[in-house]
């Protein structure tokens, strides 16, 4: 009975001594914009009943709740464990290796001089002891004493040679040293990180060889998209090259490894959901529930960005002074300036929060060194809904109406007019639409709505875009298979992965705005981009072989066409000058009156011509105290509700053409006004 129970005690031991340690190979990564899926391949044997077995060299930073095992063939999983074993470390790259081997073989060599000269250095205080012993004998005679002068002599210079070429090499191989040692620290990053082990045992009912399947999920890794845009000259086709840099710092080398980049990211909750109770209650609005549209996931974390600045505008454009800008978990941040400008250095933080009173606070990952934003306006659109409309009188009345509590009976309740998927729906009322349909909610009010819509949109315009079907998902979450294979570093270091590279029509157009910047710009466009699931990103200009800078390619800001600067010509100088008259009347009455005329000259100084389009601006009065008259546009484009002069200026080479407008301004004497 005792040798029984021994032997039942001993039958762990051992399965355990016999544990089997197997090598794996990383074959392919899934790199989502955030995080990666690691595959791994080993092949093993499997006797007959149970077979414990060791995977070592796996990432210490591996999610263990998405590890998953494929390849088992008639195997079962009698157990699974992940560890981290601090006492391995990640094994070195074969790069590393080669530059700690060599580090090694100087610091020897180094070694080897300085015993040598110590040795030296030794040497000549014995020949000089032996020369005072030798100097002291009066038995020699004068030949032998200079005999043994002149070796002395020779040896001593001999030795002190050798010293000083001892520490000329010595000196070298301190520089070699420290720069063998500076480039091991950039590849090795910080200290050596321990590395993950999994630890199985599998139960086989028959000997069999299979190839196991391993894959898992690692935080630290992630992609970025960037692009290079390219052209040859004003009559030739844009070149955009889609492109991800790829970075990752796991703890463990992609040794050429097949790589497919994703948009989205699985889950690793694979728990069903469960469904509860919906209970009804009153609420405030219909679009109180609903006015957020999804937010846009297409934004990505760039750790490469140390730097940010752009410009946040409203809806209409215009630039909005006094943004604060924050680094999300952090004190620090900046604000807009009066042009709606701003610059921020990211010393740490992934995302930078955008707010202003007024409009709907954004917070976006920080994804690009040049990050500008349109805020959109904060309404409620059924609490408070304002309804324009123009008199015979030609002027602007208005009525507001807040909230049906604080109206008089007599007013009517305003009944908007609701838009569903692009279509008109009459009698639509709340209730009719799940909140699982609805993806996004859109208000439009005042002359926007009566323009879009006409008369029955006097009360306001609610647009309500529903799900699609699972197409729409899939448009989200791309994936680009690389048809090559790549070797990623764990270093934090980019891997530039070329995506796809196409060939866009476009059409060329030089522009200035003169009143903002007086260079002159030419800028492609091009439609059609939505094909290509492009995501937010910096994007590279070549132009003529010339590198202009950098823009950013925001899909999420553009409409149908996407427009990018090609940067600046300076064969084209144009000047924007004030024409002034002081012998003008500047008073009548109690008004002040302001003459402004501004001259635009262009001078071509190609050698072929050029289509300019020309940009400029009258001021608008948002006071009735203030008014903006006499207003001559001459041959320009002029949008009266924006204030906007446009002008399509055809110029020969070597030619020069002018373009002019000017206004009269008036408000009351003792006022000041800026223009």
């Amino acid at each position: 009975m005792k040798k029984l129970c021994l032997f039942l005690l001993l039958i762990p031991i051992v399965l355990f001594s016999q544990e089997h340690e197997l090598q794996s190979n990383i074959d392919s990564v899934t790199i989502y914009l955030s995080g990666a899926q690691v595959h791994r391949n080993v092949k093993c044997t499997l006797k007959k009943g149970a077979n414990a077995i060791s995977i070592k060299g796996v990432s210490a930073d591996l999610d263990e709740n998405t590890l998953q095992i494929a390849g088992l063939k008639q195997a079962a999983i009698r157990s699974m464990k992940y560890e981290i074993n601090y006492l391995d470390t990640a094994t070195k790259s074969p790069q590393i290796a080669s530059l700690s081997n060599k580090l090694e073989q100087f610091k020897q060599e180094q070694a080897y001089l300085e015993n040598a000269s110590q040795g030296l250095q030794k040497e000549v205080k014995l020949i000089e002891l032996n020369r005072r012993i030798s100097g002291d004998n009066e038995n020699l005679d004068l030949n032998r004493l200079k005999e043994i002068s002149a070796y002395y002599r020779e040896r001593t210079q001999a030795i002190y040679n050798e010293i000083y070429s001892n520490s000329i090499k010595t000196n070298k191989l301190k520089d070699s040293i420290q720069l063998y040692t500076n480039e091991l620290v950039k590849l090795q990053g910080s200290p050596k990180k321990a590395v993950g082990e999994i630890k199985l045992i599998l139960d086989s009912p028959i000997t069999l060889t299979t190839n196991l399947s391993i894959s898992y999920q690692v935080e630290k890794a992630g992609w970025v998209p960037t692009y290079d845009i390219r052209s040859t000259g004003i009559d030739k086709p844009l070149q955009l090259i889609y492109k991800a840099h790829v970075y990752q710092n796991t703890a463990e080398d992609w040794e050429n490894v097949e790589i497919t980049l994703a948009t989205n990211k699985p889950s690793s909750n694979i728990s069903k959901p469960k469904l509860e109770t919906k209970y009804l209650n009153f609420s405030s609005s219909y679009t109180k529930k609903y006015n957020s549209a999804t937010k846009k996931n297409g934004y990505s974390y760039n750790p490469m960005v140390k730097r940010v600045f752009g410009t946040i505008t409203d809806p209409e454009g215009e630039p909005l002074p006094g943004v604060a800008i924050v680094i999300e978990g952090t004190n620090q941040g900046t604000q807009t300036d009066f042009d709606g400008k701003y610059t921020l250095d990211i010393p740490n933080g992934r995302s930078l929060s955008f707010s202003y009173i007024g409009f709907k606070p954004v917070d976006l990952p920080i994804y690009s060194s040049i990050m500008n934003l349109q805020l959109e306006e904060d309404i409620q659109a059924l609490d408070e809904v304002v309804v324009m409309g123009y008199g015979v009188s030609g002027r602007a009345s208005s009525v507001q109406i807040r909230g049906a509590g604080s109206m008089p009976q007599k007013i009517q309740t305003p009944e908007p007019l609701y838009i569903i998927d692009g279509i008109p729906v009459e009698g639509f009322t709340e209730g009719d639409l799940d909140a699982s349909e609805i993806a996004s909610i859109e208000t439009l009010r005042n002359e926007n709505a009566t323009d879009l819509y006409g008369s029955r949109a006097a009360d306001g315009v609610i647009i309500i875009n529903t799900h699609k079907s699972s197409t729409q998902t899939d448009g989200k979450n791309t994936v680009f298979r690389i048809p090559k294979s790549y070797t990623i570093k764990s270093n934090m270091e980019i891997t530039s992965v070329d995506i796809n590279l196409y060939q866009l029509k476009a059409t060329y157009q030089y522009l200035a705005i003169p009143v903002i910047d007086t260079n002159v710009f030419l800028t492609a466009s091009f439609t059609d981009w939505e094909q290509f699931n492009l995501l937010p990103g910096e994007a590279n200009i070549y132009f003529d072989g010339r590198y202009e800078g950098k823009t950013v390619i925001d899909p999420y800001l553009t409409k149908k066409e996407m427009t990018v600067s090609l940067g600046i010509d300076h064969n084209i100088q144009i000047e924007r000058n004030q024409e002034r008259n002081f012998k003008s009347k500047s008073f009548s009455g109690g008004t002040r009156l302001v003459d402004r005329r501004y001259r635009i000259t262009i001078k071509n100084n190609k050698n072929i011509p050029i289509n300019l389009k020309v940009m400029d601006r009258i001021p608008l009065s948002e006071n009735r105290d203030i008014k903006v008259d006499d207003i001559v546009t001459g041959d320009a484009s002029y949008d009266a509700k924006k204030g906007i002069l446009s002008w399509n200026n055809f110029i020969e080479a070597k030619a020069t053409t002018t373009n002019e407008f000017s206004f009269r301004i008036k408000y009351p004497k003792g006022k000041f006004i800026s223009l």
